[in-house]
């Protein structure tokens, strides 16, 4: 049941529905996305209004060569209507930023282009049409499509929202993602390891993963290497949206994941991923709900979870675009790897003149988690290529969270 790199995304992929719809207040919609399709009840502007403080003057004004001298016929500030307001031929009327602008209103003079003298109101430069207003509906015209569902709300789409008083909006629901960690040979943060033993660290980088993305993770705890306790633990995980274990899927004596996955009803659609590292990546499904068995090497672990459980999740969460693109590098230094699986190699990406340039991160040995942590990008080298040479143009995956702008 073993897959290629880009098989094993397919059928994921494949097999992941978006959850349901909920509406929340607009608050709290930052980051999801938008279920259903937005009209704007109202134009953008509601009418004619001016973009800076200075004054309104007519067109005859914007005619006239040299000094302009105007009389100031009245005062609109922000909030007030210009209902009953004229603005007659040799006059001006002071407005404020945002405040409506009289009928016959050809243009705005800022006001540090102005000199007030008494009641009147000199203009030295020359008058330009229509400079500084802000015409009704020039933004959004009334009726029209503002936002289309899959859109992702960033805090632009949540100002568009408040413009037009919505006040929740429908938006598929986050994923709960039950996440567990196997192995006699762990302890809890916090407990200091004996002899044998080290620190789950597994399902807190998970769980950190899973809520850097805006997904709830479902802390299950540590499983031991028990079929009770295991059987326990997954049957807790499957009621969750998503489930994703680390270890106990390998070949060894006391690896009973998979056998009690089956047991609990899933079916398994692959065991294996030709891709290094990360190749005994198992994908199930339990009910339409799919199930992630990860290696248990902290590396793996990540490193698996961001090509294959992470655009799982954000399909569920409703985004169109699950995959991130790949931006291209030079390569500077030279790779060997063996045909026939994808590695994932981990790297620091620097611009240099108009390009991009890729360091390796490091030892690439899967147990070595500092070089994950000094890495800003996963070069996604072929199967079917043993050589990368120096100089060479690659591929590379962009990391969430921090990014490197040296190689230093």
């Amino acid at each position: 049941m073993s897959k290629t790199f880009e098989q094993a995304r397919a059928i994921i992929l494949e097999r992941v529905e978006p959850l349901e719809i909920e509406r929340v207040v607009l608050a709290a919609a930052i980051g999801r996305i938008l279920a259903a399709e937005i009209k704007a009840p109202w134009g953008m502007p509601l009418w004619d209004n001016s973009a800076m403080d200075g004054f309104a003057v007519g067109s005859e004004a914007c005619e006239q060569e040299g000094e302009v001298r105007l009389v100031i016929s009245a005062y609109i500030p922000a909030g007030q209507s210009a209902e009953g307001i004229e603005l007659a031929p040799g006059c001006a009327v002071k407005v404020m930023t945002g405040a409506p602008v009289p009928v016959g209103s050809a243009a705005v003079v800022p006001v540090e282009h102005t000199e007030e003298v008494g009641d009147v109101v000199v203009i030295k430069d020359r008058i330009k049409t229509g400079n500084h207003i802000r015409y009704r509906q020039e933004d959004i015209a009334e009726g029209e499509i503002v936002l289309r569902p899959g859109t992702l709300l960033r805090p632009p789409e949540s100002s568009l929202l408040a413009s037009f008083g919505l006040l929740s909006v429908p938006v598929y629901r986050r994923p709960a993602v039950a996440i567990l960690s196997t192995g006699d040979e762990l302890v809890a943060p916090g407990e200091p390891p004996g002899p044998g033993q080290i620190v789950d660290s597994n399902s807190h980088s998970l769980a950190a993963a899973v809520i850097e993305m805006g997904a709830e993770p479902v802390m299950l705890g540590i499983a031991r290497d028990d079929r009770d306790d295991l059987r326990e633990k997954l049957t807790r995980g499957l009621q969750a949206d998503v489930l994703v274990s680390s270890a106990g899927i390998s070949v060894g004596d006391r690896d009973f994941v998979q056998e009690i996955l089956l047991e609990l009803g899933v079916e398994t659609i692959f065991t294996k991923v030709r891709v290094k590292p990360g190749r005994p990546t198992t994908f199930g499904v339990c009910n339409g709900k799919p199930v992630f068995a990860l290696p248990g090497n902290p590396v793996s672990g990540l490193l698996t979870f961001e090509q294959f459980v992470r655009p799982a999740l954000l399909r569920m969460m409703g985004h169109r675009e699950v995959i991130k693109p790949l931006v291209k590098a030079q390569l500077t230094h030279t790779i060997r790897k063996k045909s026939g699986s994808v590695q994932l190699y981990r790297v620091r990406l620097y611009r240099q003149g108009d390009g991009w340039m890729a360091a390796s991160a490091g030892d690439q040995n899967t147990g070595i988690l500092k070089t994950l942590v000094n890495a800003n990008g996963i070069a996604i080298l072929p199967s079917d290529k043993e050589i990368f040479t120096a100089g060479e143009e690659i591929e590379v995956h962009l990391l969430p969270g921090s990014f490197q702008q040296g190689p230093g």
